[in-house]
């Protein structure tokens, strides 16, 4: 059964700081800044068509309460430091620049962090650029972690790719390549064979219909501390601790929200740390305890150490449940 004819989408718009121009703001950084590096954890694989990495810039593609907006930023100094500059489009333009120095990590303190192994002090050190950022926007990260859930990286942004271009906008601003995510009602008449044609089975399609349909409780969890918000988005069936502290740890921006139920994550603590190579979720735990409040940024520094153990096992198949 074919689904109905493809909806032609909405010419590429151009609003922002009228006539098509973008508004403008500079932030400043209070010390080293690597934007590249900071916001690269909001790109859902190399041909996330909310989110470009190029050699000058950062292009991202957001839904915000006021609206779609586009954001260009760049590296520039400011008054002699480290600072980016961002170009808005868009009717969400304004939301977006308000909330810029969250976006960048204005709000996080990376001298809270006190290494006690030798691998993070060195990691620590050589990257001193590394803030977490904050999106405060929690549906646009939590449905893609829904999307990885249980299945390979290329399944999951092979889903999000086609779901995102065939029903979600042209992003606003200069380039035709980037598009803004559909809106939650959008993602809650997203057809069956829609979901099926994206390779996402049905356990995750309904996960994500039934966060849509709650995205107004959901996103109340921008502005919650970490306990409650972790609550609130395991209260929707099918979200789980791992899908829950992916997504806040982009929308909230806390240095504690730690992935557990990872496949890969315990092990690469555990023989970073130790050497050991099978470490399980109560293992990273424990090893990780003596960074209590800022867990999540010590497996930051871990991978940005690349220390991995050697693959004992086949990589996980790729499945294509478009052929059942």
């Amino acid at each position: 059964m074919s689904g109905p004819p493809r909806v032609p989408r909405p010419p590429l718009r151009t609003a922002g700081g009228g006539s098509g121009r973008p508004l403008t703001r500079l932030w400043r950084a209070p010390g080293p800044y690597a934007l590249r590096r900071n916001l690269g954890v909001l790109r859902r694989g190399p041909y996330d068509p909310t989110c470009r990495l190029t050699e000058d810039a950062v292009w991202r593609a957001t839904r915000t309460p006021a609206g779609p907006a586009t954001l260009r930023l760049t590296e520039t100094p400011a008054a002699g430091s480290p600072g980016v500059r961002a170009e808005a489009w868009g009717p969400g333009a304004d939301w977006a620049l308000d909330r810029l120095p969250a976006l960048l990590g204005a709000d996080d303190d990376p001298a809270a962090f006190v290494p006690h192994h030798a691998l993070l002090a060195e990691a620590h050190r050589r990257h001193p650029g590394l803030r977490l950022i904050r999106t405060g926007l929690v549906l646009e990260s939590l449905i893609p972690a829904v999307l990885e859930q249980k299945v390979t990286a290329e399944e999951a942004y092979r889903g999000w790719r086609l779901l995102v271009r065939r029903h979600g906008e042209r992003a606003p601003g200069p380039r035709d390549d980037l598009w803004v995510m559909p809106t939650a009602r959008d993602w809650t008449r997203v057809p069956s064979w829609e979901w099926h044609r994206a390779g996402v089975d049905r356990k995750r399609s309904d996960t994500v219909v039934r966060a849509a349909g709650r995205a107004g409780r959901l996103e109340e969890a921008a502005a919650m501390p970490l306990p409650e918000a972790l609550h609130r988005l395991q209260l929707i069936q099918g979200i789980g601790p791992w899908t829950a502290a992916e997504t806040l740890q982009r929308s909230n921006g806390d240095p504690d929200a730690i992935t557990v139920g990872d496949l890969h994550l315990p092990r690469t603590v555990g023989y970073s740390l130790t050497g050991a190579r099978n470490v399980d979720d109560a293992g990273m735990l424990e090893l990780l305890a003596p960074y209590a409040g800022q867990r999540h940024r010590a497996t930051r520094l871990i991978a940005l150490a690349g220390a991995h153990p050697p693959r004992r096992q086949p990589r996980f198949p790729v499945g294509d449940i478009r052929r059942l």
